[in-house]
């Protein structure tokens, strides 16, 4: 099923999943409904690269702000009421709308470019590789830290 979405720059037709937060939405979408949300506006001057990127970062900065006093924050935030995960959801959106604006700016193909930054990454971290992040037990970690430093004083003398 599709449904027109109206706004001052026109319709224009979004898919519809079943439920609304199950909504697959791509790039190329997100960036035409941001240029016509701005052209609507007449805030197109204002979009330059850098004024986007200040934005972008005030952004980043009110995300870290709804983490900044939790400590460690389990996958899935157990604990967080509704409010808090819907706050989440706005500053993260924020956030996404703000650097799809700036790579539409700066014409960078953004799904391209991370594909692309995805396939080299696998090859500087191959999977053969082991690349636990699972921290030592607090006993080996002051062992190694100790170990390192007595490794650094000797090499130093």
């Amino acid at each position: 099923m599709t449904i027109l979405i109206q706004n001052g720059a026109g319709a224009y037709p979004r898919p519809r999943k079943a439920a609304a937060h199950s909504a697959e939405v791509s790039l190329v979408e997100l960036q035409k409904r941001i240029d016509d949300f701005s052209k609507a506006r007449n805030w197109e001057h204002f979009h330059s690269p850098r004024n986007l990127l200040l934005a972008l970062v005030g952004e980043v900065g009110e995300l870290s702000e709804i983490f900044q006093w939790k400590g460690e924050v389990q996958r899935g935030l157990p604990g967080w009421d509704a409010s808090e995960r819907e706050h989440l959801g706005e500053e993260l959106s924020d956030v996404l709308l703000y650097l799809v604006r700036l790579s539409d700016m700066c014409g960078v193909d953004l799904g391209r470019a991370a594909l692309s930054k995805l396939e080299k990454n696998a090859i500087k971290y191959p999977v053969e590789r082991n690349y636990s992040t699972t921290p030592p037990p607090p006993a080996a970690a002051a062992a190694a830290i100790s170990n390192r430093e007595r490794r650094r004083s000797t090499h130093n003398a």
